[in-house]
């Protein structure tokens, strides 16, 4: 009886040992299983990060523009061309011509209203002066650029302590050269120095009264220039008023709307 008990204590035994040994055979076919489906993916992740090197390498090289490209595409007028540059941060948006003209400056001279509002969206210096001492901003004040002006006005910082080459602002050769939206413009914006005087003296009421013909966009111009505070009182450097060279010059209505505001 001994015996029998000892024979089937053996058997359980023996069965215990290998169920042990096919769950160690199964759990070591388990991990190895894991560990090649984990250096499966490790190398998609890396393949992956392979890939997207080389196509960043590609884009950084398809960026690299060679200087003058953006001054070119402007004076072009090629908008697409401008930008696709305008795309490469690094490009230098101010770079110069031999005239000291930034790409802004170029597009502010041909009128290129969606081009230069690219440039200042992009960070274009409204405020950088040529060598005759203009600056977009000045520029396009002074030329009647009013769409452009309109925008730089709303989406930059114009540096009002920039002068022209004759020491005036934005809104003295505005007045003088009859452009009345942008004396509106100017005007309603509120940072232009309304009585500012230029190398000559002359204000921009001044200027628009002694330089100019009386006409009816004049009359207007001095109308809103009085409206919005010029002081008709200020006199040049030859000891002149405006109403003193409206009466010299004839302009009578000018003249009767200049005495009004001085009292």
């Amino acid at each position: 009886m001994k015996k029998v008990i000892a024979i089937i204590a053996f058997l359980f035994i023996l069965g215990g040992c290998q169920s042990n040994s096919a769950n160690k055979e199964a759990t070591g076919t388990s991990k190895s299983t894991v560990e090649k489906n984990i250096s499966k993916a490790s190398d998609k992740t890396s393949a992956a990060k392979e890939s997207f090197s080389t196509q960043q390498s590609k884009e950084d090289k398809k960026m690299d523009i060679a200087p003058g490209s953006l001054l070119q595409a402007v004076s072009a007028n090629d908008s697409a061309k401008v930008a696709e540059i305008l795309k490469a941060k690094s490009y230098s948006i101010d770079e110069v011509n031999d005239k000291n003209e930034t790409s802004l400056m170029i597009a502010v001279h041909n009128n290129q209203i969606e081009i230069a509002k690219k440039l200042i969206d992009a960070g274009a210096n409204v405020n950088k002066q040529d060598n005759i001492e203009d600056s977009p901003y000045l520029y396009a004040g002074a030329e009647g650029r009013t769409e452009i002006l309109t925008y730089m006005l709303a989406h930059s910082t114009p540096d009002q302590s920039i002068t022209n080459r004759f020491g005036g602002n934005a809104l003295i050769p505005a007045a003088e050269k009859g452009h009345l939206a942008n004396v509106k413009l100017l005007l309603a914006d509120g940072r232009v120095n309304i009585n500012h005087q230029n190398d000559y003296g002359y204000t921009a009421l001044i200027e628009a009264v002694a330089l100019r013909d009386g006409s009816q966009v004049y009359q207007d111009i001095v109308a809103e220039l009085l409206r919005n505070g010029a002081d008709p009182n200020i006199v040049d450097n030859y000891g002149k008023s405006a109403k003193d060279y409206a009466d010299e010059l004839g302009y009578g209505n000018i003249s009767k709307m200049l005495e009004e505001n001085s009292q």
